[in-house]
């Protein structure tokens, strides 16, 4: 249904999006995973329209939408990072302001909007001033706006940005049930959100894409690789652990006073003996030890060098 063959952009000297090629099925609700600047919104603006391209380009069904700018906007609903309300309206007032705006008229208006309220069950606030409604309600507006011309595709660009997680857990619930019916591209790093909502993940670092699978194909890239964190208090922790069999890198970091260490092993083999015998033998104190499973966040650390947010992080 979407794809993207070859895009850059640039901004001046800053290559905000090298070389980027992917492709989006009907029906798929995918992930858009990069840290902040690592490029996402700046694909996402191009797949709207509302950017252009320097090189590549972007299909719709086979068709550029270069070439039919307007038709491809028709089919997409793009809800950007910073959601475009008009404070001083009333919801209804927006709504019918922005189903105008797709040259919605009369009946026909009047039909979109009622089915956008139900859907994104905003209907207890549609008489409200929007100045008056929580983020988690402005966004819900959002998303009515960005459904009132029954689009197949949904762009979505941080839509639980600034929530809390009552309002977060509430919007990724919106968010699946939008899916069933249409396509969508979640932009976040928020990693619960990922888990709950998306099939299939596609990750950004510095403007090139990294990794483009489902979640359960991105983990099996990790099969056979283990996480061990260990936290001592000692001399040359990090350069003993860094030593032991399998170890193929390691990160360690000061804690009041202790090493944090991370180390990445291959192999399946159990080191957490090993790493007890070292510290008895080195006289260190351990405060520490476990061995993480395979997870979403471990992917990310990996192939960006940053950590996504937990829940609950604001």
């Amino acid at each position: 249904m979407i794809s993207v063959e070859g895009v850059t952009k640039r901004f001046g000297g800053l290559v905000a999006v090298q070389d980027v090629s992917f492709s989006i099925g009907r029906g798929e609700v995918v992930g858009f995973l990069g840290p902040n600047g690592a490029g996402k919104t700046t694909t996402m603006r191009m797949l709207t329209g509302t950017l252009q391209p320097d090189e590549g380009r972007i299909l719709y069904d086979g068709n550029p939408i270069d070439e039919a700018l307007r038709q491809a906007k028709e089919r997409v609903g793009y809800l950007p990072e910073a959601n475009p309300l008009y404070e001083e309206m009333l919801v209804s007032e927006y709504l019918e302001f922005a189903g105008r705006l797709r040259h919605l008229k009369g009946v026909a208006l009047r039909d979109r909007v009622r089915q956008s309220v139900d859907e994104t069950a905003i209907g207890e606030v549609f008489f409200r001033p929007i100045s008056e409604l929580s983020k988690g309600y402005r966004q819900r507006v959002g998303l009515a706006a960005a459904i009132l011309h029954q689009p197949e595709i949904l762009v979505l660009d941080e839509p639980t940005e600034g929530l809390d997680p009552n309002q977060r857990v509430e919007i990724r619930r919106l968010v699946s049930s939008l899916g069933r019916e249409r396509t969508v591209l979640l932009s976040t790093h928020v990693m619960q959100e990922v888990e709950a909502t998306c099939s299939r993940l596609l990750v950004i670092h510095r403007g090139k894409l990294v990794a483009d699978g489902s979640v359960s194909e991105l983990l099996a890239l990790r099969k056979g690789l283990s996480i061990y964190v260990v936290e001592a208090e000692g001399d040359g922790v990090g350069g003993a652990l860094a030593q032991l069999p399998g170890v193929d890198s390691h990160q360690e970091e000061k804690v009041d006073g202790r090493s944090r260490v991370r180390l990445t092993v291959s192999g399946d083999g159990e080191l957490r003996p090993r790493i007890f015998r070292i510290a008895s033998e080195r006289g260190w104190i351990l405060w520490e030890l476990h061995r993480e499973r395979a997870s979403i966040e471990q992917l990310f650390r990996e192939l960006t060098g940053e950590v996504l947010e937990e829940e609950g992080a604001l």
